[in-house]
């Protein structure tokens, strides 16, 4: 007979609930179907083992703690337009930062939040796919830009996108297999902890089980979209 699996934290342990940083006491411990969820601090809140490190441990890996310099290359008000959406102009609103991190990986994504300056159409766009059109300081050029783009519209007849895509590269047979794979542990990562969520959420109701399910989930549409957009092996080069 197999011995029972005992819980990692009890009732009084002080821990770090890494998702967010913040310090506080288990005070209280649940099984459910086979696995632990803690409440911590009476939170109401739940989170799993996997969220969870002691203090002591915490403090003993401090020194290992990374320093993230980051730089956006848009700003609140930039004018800008979206690869694939055609001259289309948008203004840039809000943007955030989202950091991933895991045992064999780790990423930052900057994630822009715009406004179509036609109708306030919102957008949600990685920094990769904008073109700066114009700053905010620059009122005049983009007035004078903004009533172009209107006349050329009246009188122009529709035409195909010519918007510029990146370039296309060659890729050796070994390198797309890597790429494939690396493409296809980062999906298979989130959705396991996107089950995580899901599982919680249906239990509890908690709205930050949700929220992070929301998070995981644009992130795998990203991720899907950067994985269609490889090569097949059939089209790569030759090694």
């Amino acid at each position: 007979m197999s011995k029972r699996k005992q819980p990692k934290f009890q009732i009084g342990d002080t821990v770090v609930v890494t998702l967010y940083g913040t310090v506080g006491k288990i005070t209280n411990v649940k099984e459910l179907e086979g696995v632990y969820v803690y409440e911590v601090n009476g939170s109401g809140g739940l989170f799993m083992e996997t969220v969870l490190t002691h203090f002591s441990e915490y403090e003993e890996e401090a020194h290992e703690r990374e320093h993230i310099e980051l730089y956006y290359a848009f700003n609140f008000g930039d004018i800008v337009q979206v690869r694939g959406r055609g001259s289309d102009l948008y203004k840039v609103v809000g943007f955030r930062t989202e950091v991933w991190r895991y045992e064999e990986d780790a990423w930052e994504d900057i994630v822009y939040e715009l406004s179509r300056t036609k109708d306030g159409q919102w957008l949600e766009v990685g920094e990769e796919d904008l073109t700066l059109v114009v700053k905010p300081d620059q009122k005049k050029t983009y007035s004078q830009m903004i009533g172009m783009h209107t006349e050329k519209k009246k009188q122009e007849p529709p035409k195909q996108n010519l918007t510029k895509q990146p370039p296309k590269v060659s890729l050796s047979k070994t390198k797309l297999v890597q790429l494939h794979e690396q493409k296809r542990e980062k999906m298979n990562a989130l959705l396991d902890l996107y089950n995580d969520y899901r599982y919680l959420h249906q239990l509890f109701g908690d709205d930050h089980y949700h929220q992070a399910q929301g998070m995981i989930l644009r992130k795998l549409k990203q991720l899907a979209n950067e994985w269609k957009s490889l090569p097949t092996e059939k089209r790569a080069s030759s090694s």
